[in-house]
């Protein structure tokens, strides 16, 4: 298992991994399906070395992307030092993994770093597996709400009600 920053070679597998999960979404949740996200997003964080990618035997297993704030989603909690994690997506070869537990630790060395006080993510709708999945992580599950300010987001948080996930460092 090695966790590195993705390249633009590796550009065809992501948007694999997001069609897979789309899909995925499409079956489980309907009322909350990510969009079809721009290829220069994710070029711009190739580039930024904001995306990453969990590798098993030379395989892309599981991608995500950080950024390093998120006023949109986070409001006023957006001052604290913090990496947010985005766009989890896990090849399904490689579900049931437990995978989650190697990039919360590879989080948690990687906002350490950046001197970072907090892990957060967010998932929009009520997935009560989805829940117990970062929980049981080590993530603490705030609550959720639905978001005031949408415009600038992607069409998956408009009028969806958003779960916030919360991992303090020490």
């Amino acid at each position: 298992m090695k966790i590195q920053h993705s390249t633009s070679k590796d550009i065809d597998s992501i948007f694999r991994l997001y069609r897979i999960a789309t899909e995925y979404q499409r079956l489980k949740f309907a009322d909350n399906v990510w969009p079809d996200f721009e290829r220069e997003l994710v070029q711009k964080e190739i580039k930024e070395q904001r995306q990453f990618k969990l590798t098993i035997e030379g395989k892309i297993a599981c991608i995500w992307a950080i950024t390093y704030n998120d006023p949109e989603i986070w409001g006023e909690k957006d001052n604290m030092p913090s990496i947010y994690v985005h766009r989890i997506a896990v090849d399904p070869d490689f579900r049931g993994n437990n995978l989650i537990a190697d990039l919360v630790e590879w989080a948690k060395s990687y906002a350490t770093s950046k001197g970072k006080q907090y892990i957060r993510l967010d998932t929009c709708g009520n997935n009560i597996k989805l829940i117990r999945h970062y929980t049981k992580a080590g993530f603490e599950f705030l609550g959720m709400q639905k978001l005031q300010k949408v415009n600038t987001l992607p069409s998956h948080y408009h009028n969806a009600d958003v779960c916030y996930f919360e991992m303090k460092l020490s």
